[in-house]
């Protein structure tokens, strides 16, 4: 089973005969704690391509240290790094190699450095004994392995991990001692990226397929660049779905519905037969992964409905029966983006949107100003928002009229996408286009959770009434959501109002 450890280090240079200063005299730090020398050997492993260098991962198999087993590191920020452990085993575990699957696909990882430390500990304590931060001096070999790149190097350099729990700012009066003995932070971020380095054949560049664009300030260039994010979001997105970190499955939800809202507004600058088939295949990994999150909101509205009720209204196992009915549609939401993220289905979407990046099917419009061309595109998006929204204003309230700001929500969406992609060349105008739609969408956002919530809502009841229950507290929820779904419908002329007028100037005539 792999376990998750946050890691907070710098990394400092050092020669062998480099002396640690006293470092009783930074603040905090009340003794330092020889633990001896440590003999560390770690084969870290990559594609050929080196794919995961060039997303600042590695991934080791190392022995020796109270930490022997598989490390697979994802950087956070500057200095901070989640390491996900599993144990010592001849091959790479099923549950790391998952988490690589967006960036490998179907490359085999092997070998590519050979890591030999000698490690010389110390563990700072404080005044009561409890560890802040380990301070080691490490004497590094390393060696490339599999033809790449040419024989080995060493170094000596000083690592100091801040302690679970313990104050950043035991870092900062550490590197102050540091820097004042003369020892510099490192260059390089990691020992990995040193031993490539080093030994030749790194990575050039980061990222994954560097395209072939026009200018950056034509249309083509800009487009491309949104487009690069969000894939780029979609790829990093996935090791934190599967973890199922806070958010992870909406914020992945979130960048492929971008990326196929581009594909769509910006037609003139892209080839339709080409990205079509992509947006098809992007709407239904975006309706995949929408089980998960919206059986998460679902669930998180139900809970604050109930919670906001008196006691005295809540007749009646309504919280348990809430409950079950949450974990079990949760569960099986769960095992069903997971199925998504593991499907070849998935996995050559991913690489038919490389291989568009890299060789992208671009319309003449690509070259021209970025101005004119998505000031076009995205006053068409926001016609066929107004085309919608205009429908919906004349209907009465009903199932009809839900249909109707339901559509007008994903047209707000869509509008919304095309303004922030094309704020870079459009400047003030489009950004705040982008605020009044997303106001749009916000409003109807509430209202289309409000629809969901009344379906659920009845649903619940009748459980409820099938067990013999009482289903008032059901029926009153219900009631709730109603009231609140004919506010939105009485807010929303207001706030389509504002955002009815684009104010981005005339579109390109050509």
């Amino acid at each position: 089973m792999a376990e998750t450890k946050r890691e907070i280090e710098r990394k400092y240079e050092a020669t062998p005969g480099t002396r640690l200063p006293d470092l009783t005299r930074a603040p905090g730090v009340s003794a330092v704690l020889e633990r001896g020398v440590t003999e560390l050997d770690a084969v870290y492993y990559d594609t050929a391509g080196l794919r995961l260098a060039a997303d600042s991962l590695t991934l080791r198999r190392r022995t020796g240290g109270g930490d022997a087993g598989w490390h697979l590191k994802f950087p956070v920020a500057s200095g901070i790094r989640d390491e996900i452990r599993a144990p010592l085993a001849d091959t790479l575990p099923r549950p790391l190699a998952g988490l690589l699957r967006s960036r490998v696909r179907d490359e085999r990882v092997v070998p590519v450095v050979r890591l030999r430390s000698s490690r010389d500990v110390r563990h700072l304590l404080d005044a009561s004994g409890t560890l802040l931060a380990e301070v080691s001096v490490d004497v590094v070999h390393a060696e490339r392995l599999g033809g790449g790149g040419a024989g080995g190097t060493g170094w000596t350099e000083i690592e100091v991990e801040l302690a679970d729990d313990a104050d950043p700012a035991v870092l900062d009066a550490v590197e102050k001692r540091l820097r004042k003995a003369g020892v510099h932070p490192s260059a390089s971020p990691s020992k990995l990226a040193r031993a490539l380095e080093e030994t030749g054949g790194g990575p050039a560049t980061p990222g994954r397929t560097p395209p072939t664009v026009p200018g950056e300030h034509t249309a083509g260039g800009l487009v491309l660049a949104y487009l690069r994010d969000q894939y780029e979001a979609i790829v990093a997105l996935d090791p934190a779905v599967r973890r199922n970190l806070p958010d992870a499955v909406h914020r992945m939800r979130v960048a492929t519905r971008r990326l196929r809202s581009a594909f769509k507004t910006y037609r003139k600058v892209l080839d339709r037969t080409a990205t079509d088939p992509l947006g098809e295949e992007l709407t239904w990994l975006a309706g995949e992964l929408g089980v998960a999150r919206d059986q998460e909101v679902l669930a998180d509205r139900l809970r604050a409905g109930v919670d906001d009720l008196p006691r005295t209204l809540v007749l009646g196992p309504v919280r348990g029966r809430l409950r079950i009915w949450t974990r079990t549609r949760a569960g099986a939401a769960r095992r069903r983006v997971l199925t998504t993220l593991d499907s070849p289905r998935y996995l050559d979407l991913l690489a038919a949107l490389d291989d568009l990046l890299a060789d992208p099917p671009l319309r003449r419009a690509a070259h021209r100003d970025a101005g004119p061309v998505l000031t076009a595109a995205v006053l068409r998006d926001h016609a066929r928002l107004a085309a919608r929204a205009e429908h919906a204003l004349g209907l009465t309230p009903g199932h009809e009229l839900d249909l109707a700001l339901h559509e007008t929500r994903k047209a707000a969406k869509r509008c919304r996408y095309a303004a922030e992609a094309a704020t870079p060349a459009l400047g003030k105008p489009a950004r705040k286009l982008a605020e009044k739609v997303k106001a749009v969408q916000s409003v109807l956002g509430e209202h289309q959770d409000g629809v969901v919530a009344r379906d659920a809502l009845r649903h619940l009841a009748v459980q409820a009434h099938a067990a013999g229950e009482s289903a008032f507290t059901w029926g009153l929820l219900h009631g709730r959501e109603e009231a609140g779904c004919a506010a939105r419908e009485r807010e929303f002329p207001r706030i389509w109002a504002k955002a009815s007028h684009p104010g981005l100037g005339a579109p390109e005539t050509r």
